[in-house]
């Protein structure tokens, strides 16, 4: 963003990086989480679930990429350091289960971690709405694929 574009924000951009950096540290450890699991996921009827986390593993890291261009955008700077990212995480990284053929205990870590997200990228709608048009813009875009996600397990764990 240009010096104007970012005069215009009627909030702290200060802020707003930080709670963009959260939420960049969030979409970091669900696209580990998700593809951790999607690697080692087994038992029966695995390569579905295989073939879900990883696609909800891409989207989560193009999350964090197109979180990544605004924080800049916005002036300020991603978390650079991997070890930082749980620390300034909004919630802890959830640990997948030792079971890799429990499917429906991955189904409700997916589902937990998916509301998270929605809640997170609410929040973040309801702050910018109006203040921050091109924020706002991005942060619905990523709750509504964050709402997807959450449906789309929640109707896995119903079968």
């Amino acid at each position: 963003m240009g010096k104007q574009a970012r005069a215009i924000v009627d909030l702290s951009l200060k802020d707003l990086v930080k709670d963009l950096n959260k939420a960049y540290a969030d979409e970091w450890l669900a696209f580990y989480l998700y593809w951790y699991m999607a690697q080692t996921v087994s038992g029966r009827g695995y390569e579905d679930m295989q073939e879900y986390l990883e696609k909800i593993a891409k989207d989560e890291l193009e999350h964090a990429q197109e979180l990544a261009d605004l924080i800049t955008k916005l002036g300020g700077m991603p978390i650079a350091n991997p070890m930082e990212l749980e620390k300034n995480a909004n919630y802890p990284y959830m640990m997948p289960p030792k079971n890799t053929a429990d499917i429906n205990r991955i189904i409700r870590i997916v589902t937990e971690a998916e509301a998270g997200a929605i809640d997170v990228y609410n929040k973040l709608a309801k702050k910018t709405m109006g203040k921050d048009n091109v924020t706002y813009q991005l942060v619905t875009h990523i709750l509504s694929e964050e709402v997807t996600h959450e449906e789309m397990f929640e109707n896995l764990l119903e079968r």
